[in-house]
């Protein structure tokens, strides 16, 4: 069984995913880093040239190619649940874990780097931000088969906080 990291931006998947990884000795896959590997450039570059449609595409191709595998850690990109069919498959043979933090601590979070491109245009940051944090909330919350607050907690408490209930689950 695949354990499938979710959330908004800016709420730890990444390196939740690699200290995950690590602990548990199983393979890391990084739905985001795979499309910029097969497309030769970073996000914003294929959104810039191609559109958020396009991105979409490469997005449920390369979730194909990984909700297959098994006894993985799958770090999904913020827009993934987006998809239906990528939700499908990746709880097919993987339990998603939902990663959350308040809209604040992800301001913050991604105040810091704001080298990912924007998600709707007109709006500020902030506004951008909280718009879309509040269309997807009610799709993470749906797909979650566990949900833990990375809002206070350091990267290393939430995978220990994962890897207990996962045990505590039955799950692994």
């Amino acid at each position: 069984m695949n354990i499938v990291l979710m959330g908004y931006r800016g709420t730890g998947k990444s390196v939740v995913g690699k200290i995950l990884s690590k602990q548990l000795k199983r393979p890391l896959f990084s739905i985001d880093r795979m499309i910029m590997e097969d497309a030769g450039c970073d996000i914003s570059d294929i959104v810039e040239q191609c559109g958020w449609p396009r991105f979409r595409e490469m997005e449920a191709d390369v979730v194909s190619r990984v909700a297959v595998r098994d006894g993985c850690i799958i770090d999904c990109g913020g827009g993934v649940v987006l998809n239906p069919d990528n939700v499908e498959l990746l709880k097919r043979n993987g339990k998603v874990v939902l990663l959350d933090a308040s809209l604040e601590v992800i301001l913050e979070r991604l105040q810091r780097g704001r080298d990912r491109p924007p998600l709707t245009e007109g709006l500020s940051f902030e506004e951008e931000q909280k718009k879309v944090y509040e269309e997807r909330a009610p799709l993470y919350s749906a797909v979650a088969d566990m949900v833990c607050d990375t809002s206070r907690a350091r990267p290393g408490q939430t995978v220990q906080q994962i890897i207990e209930r996962m045990h505590n689950y039955g799950w692994i």
